[in-house]
């Protein structure tokens, strides 16, 4: 938890100081806090206390992430209309800047494998049964379908294809 406490929050000053002013960074990291405390707790009663505060503060923000999806590292930088499916399985270190869908294309029920340390820009959505490597990068709006297997790249549009570094 301390980890993640460190992504959004650079000391306890700047923690009190969101928390005051109920900014975005305060109420995604408490968002994420009940994800984790759901994951981790033993106890059946609290499972489901942590289960259900995480859920009710997840409609106020438009975010919905089930349980052991992601490793440890999430970092989400805005909150509203995150949509993660509870069959994806998502590397340490991944990175959503919001409006972001990470499912099942409809027709059958597998989801996205997805490696460590991607970044997955506003508004990209990633569908269906596929693979994206570690260090990947995806554009902004970008529509993946298909896998990603390329360490490091950088895929963007519609559908999503790779890009070359320029130099």
């Amino acid at each position: 938890m301390e980890k993640t406490k460190n992504i959004y929050f650079k000391d306890k000053k700047d923690y009190i100081k969101n928390k005051l002013l109920k900014e975005h960074e305060y109420y995604i990291y408490k968002y994420q806090k009940c994800l984790r405390l759901e994951e981790i707790s033993n106890n059946k009663f609290l499972k489901y206390f942590y289960r259900r505060k995480k859920n009710i503060l997840g409609a106020k923000l438009g975010i919905y992430i089930s349980k052991n999806v992601f490793a440890e590292g999430l970092h989400i930088w805005h909150y509203g209309n995150i949509i993660v499916n509870g069959g994806s399985k998502v590397g340490k270190n991944c990175i959503l800047h919001g409006d972001n869908c990470i499912g099942n294309n409809g027709r059958d029920n597998k989801c996205p494998v997805i490696g460590d340390n991607v970044d997955i820009g506003v508004g990209a959505k990633i569908i269906g049964d596929l693979h994206i490597a570690d260090n990947v990068k995806i554009g902004a709006g970008a529509v993946v379908i298909v896998d990603c297997l390329e360490i490091g790249a950088t895929y963007v549009g519609v559908p999503a294809r790779k890009v070359q570094k320029v130099r």
